[in-house]
């Protein structure tokens, strides 16, 4: 992920733990749970971390959105976004994230072949995974062919929280790991 060089962050506390949000000129430019996989850690802790800008309007907005979407007051989220971080191939796929309606799933075939390439199913996974904007681009909306709940960098208990809170239809929980 490339990031421009004027973004700032601050960080904010949700139901499902601490939350880092960054933003770039552009708009929001990253929303990780604290730890999770593919977060980027240099640019959000220690000496070289992006200055810490808790009056930003657009974290403000971002943080407040996300306090409405977790007391279930609000279903989708108004924010200038700026995914320009990732490659075209990932920019694609975090589009077609958000066409992913509330309460809505999608496996990840259904996903590339919407995306006019499905044998794109690995790559796809991969860029769903690095999906830097958690809850805000819907990537916990996408499951395996199944149904059930597969892959999540922030972590299958709060795919599962995120799924519950928007009242989507679960499979049976069982330990499928593919991307299928």
């Amino acid at each position: 992920m490339v990031f421009h060089p004027h973004t700032v962050q601050t960080r904010t506390t949700t139901q499902l733990g601490p939350v880092r949000l960054a933003a770039s000129p552009s708009g929001l430019a990253g929303v990780w749970f604290e730890g999770q996989r593919h977060e980027p850690g240099v640019w959000l802790y220690g000496a070289s971390a992006w200055s810490d800008t808790p009056d930003h309007p657009v974290l403000q907005e971002a943080a407040a959105q996300l306090q409405q979407y977790f007391a279930g007051e609000r279903t989708h989220f108004d924010l200038p976004l700026d995914l320009s971080g990732g490659t075209p191939f990932q920019q694609s796929v975090w589009h077609a994230l958000l066409t992913i309606g509330r309460g809505a799933t999608t496996s990840y075939g259904a996903l590339s072949q919407q995306l006019g390439n499905p044998r794109a199913v690995r790559a796809l996974g991969a860029a769903v995974g690095r999906n830097p904007l958690s809850v805000v681009v819907p990537c916990h909306r996408v499951v395996g062919m199944d149904g059930s709940l597969t892959g999540y960098a922030g972590g299958l208990d709060r795919k599962r929280a995120l799924l519950t809170l928007e009242n989507a239809q679960l499979a049976a929980p069982h330990k499928n790991k593919g991307f299928a």
